[in-house]
């Protein structure tokens, strides 16, 4: 792959495929602007070069151009302020009124275009809709890790059609630590796996298995585990058709000497929704009419040892239903064992980003990924087609 690093930019006409897909709330204000922010090193980069910076992005889900709740503009007002310069709003992201607004681009401006996903052919990944976009630059640069597991218009076809194509500064941060974590990683590599099902995360239990130490596992997705092993969950979250599955998994890591871990005990109720008749309790002494809804002390201290001697160790996936204070305790004691660990730590996922935030600790770890989709992909083991397109490019 290209790096932005060995590109000549300047004078150059530079679009940067970012992630401004942020949370917004009702009065369209920006709840969260991490996601701008972890773009800023790019952006600044190309300016210090002398080249214009024309920002491409979706947001949410639009139903069509009249969705004014996915519009880019509250994006365009945040990255001003960050940035202390004015950013121009194109309106579109494509059509004759970009090209004119474009065209007349200065070393030093910047221009953000309007939701990609305004148009069906951004993610149709349709190549006149790329060819378009391609065309408003001379160089384009990926910057987007949290879409590049997607094979869409802005990401993969474009390359094809760019007169140079490479990847930002963000997109390179996320790929080394992924190679230092799984690739080459400081051993003992334990993975701490959380969230709610298997069924999101199977493949990437399973590529894993060849990799790392050991695995934890916690989550809503530790229940259909233990219930594979003739343990009764009562009411809580299984997936009973992906119980041989389980069993298969925890097989395979007998034969690969990988240690797991699986609660020993655990926060039950009787809902989420009545959470004043929750208590601790073994996992072999849970009751029929109780659900589990975050890890107990006792798997809590247990999953603290299992990670004490470890050297790399990748988190994705809250133990439990965290945004409740009553099922939070299980996460943000993982969290607190994380941050107060001398191993390369790197976390993936929304839900847990959101946990090490909610912990305080978000500042205590080595990375936290800007892409969940993206991340597990890589746990797969899969390839990333954006990237992929970019490396083809370059060969």
């Amino acid at each position: 792959m290209l790096a932005i690093q060995d590109c000549d930019l300047s004078g150059k006409k530079v679009l940067i495929r970012v992630d401004f897909n942020v949370p917004l709330d009702k009065n369209q204000n920006i709840e969260d602007d991490s996601r701008i922010k972890a773009t800023l090193k790019t952006i600044k980069f190309v300016l210090d070069k002398n080249a214009s910076v024309i920002l491409a992005s979706h947001l949410g889900r639009p139903k069509d151009k009249d969705d004014k709740k996915c519009s880019l503009s509250p994006v365009a007002k945040r990255l001003s302020e960050l940035l202390n310069k004015n950013v121009i709003e194109a309106g579109d992201c494509v059509g004759d009124k970009v090209k004119e607004i474009t065209s007349k681009m200065k070393p030093g401006d910047i221009v953000l275009l309007e939701n990609l996903r305004y148009h069906s052919e951004e993610k149709s990944n349709d190549e006149n809709f790329a060819k378009e976009l391609a065309s408003l630059c001379d160089i384009y640069v990926n910057d987007a890790f949290a879409v590049c597991h997607r094979k869409h218009a802005s990401v993969e076809a474009i390359t094809r059609y760019a007169k140079q194509s490479a990847g930002g500064l963000l997109l390179q941060r996320e790929l080394e630590f992924y190679a230092k974590a799984m690739e080459s990683p400081d051993r003992p590599l334990v993975a701490l796996i959380g969230g709610a099902k298997i069924s999101s995360k199977l493949a990437a239990l399973k590529n894993m298995l060849q990799h790392v130490d050991k695995i934890i596992i916690g989550g809503a997705m530790a229940n259909t585990f233990l219930k594979s092993l003739h343990f009764d969950v009562g009411t809580s979250l299984v997936e009973d058709d992906l119980l041989w599955q389980a069993q298969t998994i925890l097989k395979d890591a007998r034969k690969n000497n990988v240690l797991v871990y699986l609660p020993v005990d655990a926060i039950v109720a009787d809902s989420i929704d009545e959470p004043s008749t929750c208590e601790a309790l073994a996992v072999f002494e849970l009751p029929d009419d109780k659900m589990i809804l975050d890890i107990g002390p006792a798997t809590s201290i247990l999953y603290a040892e299992g990670l004490s001697d470890a050297r790399t160790i990748i988190w994705n996936g809250p133990m439990g239903v965290f945004e409740d204070d009553h099922f939070s305790q299980g996460t943000i004691s993982m969290a607190n064992c994380i941050a107060s660990s001398d191993a390369l730590t790197i976390v993936g996922g929304g839900d847990t980003d959101a946990a090490l935030h909610k912990a305080g600790k978000a500042d205590k770890v080595n990375y936290i990924s800007t892409g969940g989709g993206a991340f597990l992909t890589l746990m797969e083991g899969k390839p990333l087609p954006a990237v992929s397109a970019l490396e083809k490019q370059n060969k």
